[in-house]
C-alpha cells in the first residue's frame, strides 16, 4: 500500500490550541474546528477530507470542496511533493451576526503529499465536478504490473 500524508504537527497543536480557546469561550461549533474567518475573526485554516485510491494504472486523489470554485484552487507538483491550496469564501460576511450557527468550515486550506517515484508526474491530470477535485497521477510504465508468459521448451 502506497502512504501518501504529511503530517504537520505545528499546524495541528495549533489548530488544536484554537479549538481549544473557543471551546471556553463557547465558540466552537459541533461537528468541526472553529470558523473565526466567518465571524469576521482571522482565518484558522481547514482541511478538505480526500479519499486516496490506488488501482494499476495510477493513484487518484479526491477532495471534498463543495462550494469552492476551481479558480480559488491551486494544485501544484514541486520537488516530488503535491500540494493543493485554495480557499471556500464566506459569501456572507456582511450578515453573519444573522445566523444560528456556522458548522461548515471556510477561508484558506493546504494539503500535501509526498508522491513516490513509481508515479509519472508528467502526465498527471486534474478535474473538478459536482464540489469533488479528483486528481489522477497515473503510473509509469514500469511500474505496472505486467503478464510474462512462460515458454515450454
Amino acid at each position: 500500500m502506497l502512504t501518501l500524508a504529511r503530517f504537520d504537527a505545528a499546524r495541528e497543536f495549533s489548530r488544536f490550541q484554537n479549538d481549544l480557546n473557543n471551546l471556553f469561550d463557547g465558540r466552537l461549533p459541533l461537528g468541526g474546528a472553529a470558523n473565526s474567518a466567518a465571524r469576521g475573526g482571522e482565518t484558522l485554516g481547514w482541511m478538505p477530507a480526500v479519499d486516496i485510491y490506488e488501482d494499476t494504472e495510477g493513484v487518484t486523489l479526491s477532495f471534498d470542496l463543495p462550494d469552492v470554485e476551481a479558480k480559488d484552487v491551486d494544485v501544484r507538483l514541486e520537488d516530488g511533493t503535491l500540494t493543493v491550496r485554495g480557499e471556500r469564501k464566506f459569501e456572507h460576511a456582511d450578515r453573519r451576526e444573522a445566523y444560528h450557527r456556522i458548522e461548515r468550515n471556510y477561508g484558506v486550506f493546504s494539503r500535501s503529499f509526498t508522491l513516490p517515484t513509481m508515479l509519472d508526474v508528467e502526465h498527471v491530470n486534474a478535474e473538478s465536478k459536482n464540489g469533488v477535485l479528483r486528481i489522477f497521477l497515473p503510473k509509469r510504465a514500469e511500474a505496472k504490473p505486467r503478464t510474462i508468459q512462460v515458454k515450454v521448451n
